[in-house]
Formats: structure tokens, sequence, C-alpha cells
């Protein structure tokens, strides 16, 4: 049993901690998300940061989230894109993959191994405070067609995708970073509408659970902590393979404290958890999660197998190795970086 193998942590600073460090070394971590905080504009920083994190740990995700648009950790001189309703636009697949392996390269050359993209939401509400122009279309078949091609496209070039947000987030009126969600569609709407995307994703590594509340799968819990929507629909309906990672589980869409939204999370069908900011609160899950295994068969055989999963993800992706000097440079301002910036700019 191994609580750590399914928690993937965020820190502050632009170095790697010691008590991060040890953690890593401990094998409590799955891995690591970067975010702007640990950022500076010099991708010597972020190339030795992450040189960092993986010498504590060879197997460790080193994550990000970098969609294009307003959803992007890393600026100049990484390749800058539009928001994925403006590449789609252009309704060219061939280009959408072209800057997707563009942006898996250098996010190589940086020492990442996980891209938190692409989204497969379907932009299907106005008035949507979160998703909007981060989806690539409101027409689901089309989502699916670019949202897929962008996944498949970076994993191409070595770095894991996670489609998110599943089973959909498009359609809601709230942003769960502050709240919880509801979308209150029928079962069918949402099997030939949200679910689309997801359903034709197999081939993705990972997907992202919603922190929103669909009365029609399941009227009592959102996605992440549902074992209807997470496990029965997706694993034995849909028949996904790869690793499902839970949102991060210090948004206020979930109230729950976090050995209890941790301990339901895994319960309920996800591999990892995202816990983007505090490292005592990872501390805790850690400590809950390896509680519970202790103290319950069913749960520790959830935990083994969600651990599995954790491990065959990271056995997906070449082990970090980020450049540095030249070679580092040379990874950044290229022809075809230019090139595609102006193809879809």
């Amino acid at each position: 049993m191994s609580a750590g193998a399914v928690i993937i942590g965020g820190f502050s600073g632009t170095e790697l901690a010691p008590s991060l460090r040890q953690a890593l070394l401990r094998q409590e971590r799955a891995g690591v998300i970067l975010f702007k905080r640990n950022i500076t504009s010099d991708i010597e920083q972020v190339a030795a940061l992450n040189l960092s994190l993986a010498s504590a740990m060879p197997s460790a995700l080193i994550a990000v989230d970098q969609e294009g648009g307003r959803v992007a950790r890393l600026g100049a001189p990484f390749l800058k894109l539009p928001s994925a309703r403006a590449v789609a636009r252009r309704g060219d697949t061939a280009l959408i993959a072209r800057a997707a392996r563009a942006q898996a390269k250098q996010l190589r050359a940086l020492g990442f191994t996980l891209n938190f993209a692409p989204v497969l939401d379907i932009d299907s509400e106005a008035t949507n405070p979160v998703i909007g122009d981060r989806a690539f279309a409101s027409d689901p078949s089309a989502a699916a067609r670019f949202g897929i091609a962008w996944g498949l496209a970076l994993q191409s070039e070595g770095i894991l995708a996670c489609g998110k947000h599943y089973p959909g987030h498009g359609a809601t009126t709230v942003d769960s970073h502050l709240s919880l969600p509801m979308v209150n569609a029928t079962r069918e709407t949402l099997l030939t509408r949200e679910l689309v995307p997801f359903r034709l994703a197999t081939a993705l590594f990972s997907l992202m659970t919603a922190h929103v509340v669909y009365p029609a799968l399941d009227p009592d819990f959102p996605a992440t902590l549902s074992t209807k929507i997470a496990t029965d629909l997706l694993r034995n309906d849909i028949g996904y393979k790869g690793a499902l990672i839970s949102d991060d589980l210090e948004m206020k869409a979930i109230t729950l404290d976090v050995e209890s939204s941790s301990v339901l999370s895994i319960a309920a069908g996800c591999d990892l958890l995202l816990i983007c900011s505090s490292e005592e609160l990872q501390h805790r899950a850690f400590d809950a999660l390896k509680r519970e295994g202790e103290k319950s068969p069913t749960f520790r055989a959830r935990l083994n197998e969600a651990a599995r999963r954790s491990g065959a993800l990271r056995g997906s992706a070449p082990p970090s190795s980020a450049l540095s000097g030249p070679a580092l440079h040379r990874a950044f301002g290229t022809d075809e970086a230019h090139a595609i910036e102006q193809a879809v700019s």
C-alpha cells in the first residue's frame, strides 16, 4: 500500500523546499504541480527547479497547466498560444496538432512530464465564468476532434496529456474554485453533449474530474466524490483504462476537510489527488489515506489499484530531463515556434 503514490502537490517559492524534497525522497508524493508562483521569466530557473525535483524522485510527475490563452503558467520565451476556442476557429486539426507538438517539445526541454490539457468541456453556457474560450468548441464532435488531437500530439512528443474536466464543466454558471456548481441537464443531454469527448478520449493517459454535481448522474455527490460517475460510468460504461486525477481538493467547491475528501475521492474512483498549495494539507491527506488503508481491506485494495494506475501513468512518459545551457535556449525562439504563433494569432 502506498498512500504517497496518489498525491500530486503544489508548493511555494521558486526553489525546492527541504520539506517537499524529503517527501519526494520518501516516496510520499506521486509528483508536483508548478504555478506562476514557482516560475520566474528565466527558463534556466524553471529547468533547474524541475531538475532538482527529478533528482529527488526520478519517477515524479512534474506537471503544469499550460493550455494557452488565459490559462498559461509559462510566459515568454515560451510558445505563446491563444485560447483553445481561437485556435479551433480555423478548423485545422493539423495546425492544432502542430501547435501542441511544439508546446510539448518546449515543456520537455524544461523538464515537465505532464500537462493538464486539453480541455474537453463543451462551450455550452454563455455565462460560464471559468470555461468559456478554454473549450475548443460548442459542438461536441468538434470539441472532441480538436481536443483529442491536441492531447495525442502532446503525447507523441513525450508529454502526458490530461483531458478535463470529466464529465463536463462547460454548462456551469458557477466557478468551482469559489463554490459548488450544479448541471441540471437530463442524462440524455449529458450523454449526447458533455460526455461525447470523454467517451472518445480513451487514448489519453489521464483525465481530470470536475467538482460539479450532476443530479441526473448522481444527486448526492460531485463527480470527484461520486462512485457512480468516477467508477460506474467511466470504468464500466465508457471503459476508460487510464488514470483519473481529481481537480484541486483545496477548491471551495469541496467543503469537506482534506482527510475526508481524500479518502472519499480515492474510494469513488480517483487515482491521483491534486492538492495544489498547502504542504500541510498534503501531509494530512497522506496520513488519512494511510490510516484508512490500514483499517479497511476494501479501501486498501482500492488504494493499491489507484497506486498501480499512478505508477502506470508515471511510466508512460520519459523521465524528466531538463536541458541546460545552449541546448535549452535552442528549444526556444525557433522558426517553427514563430511560424506557429503567426498561424494561430
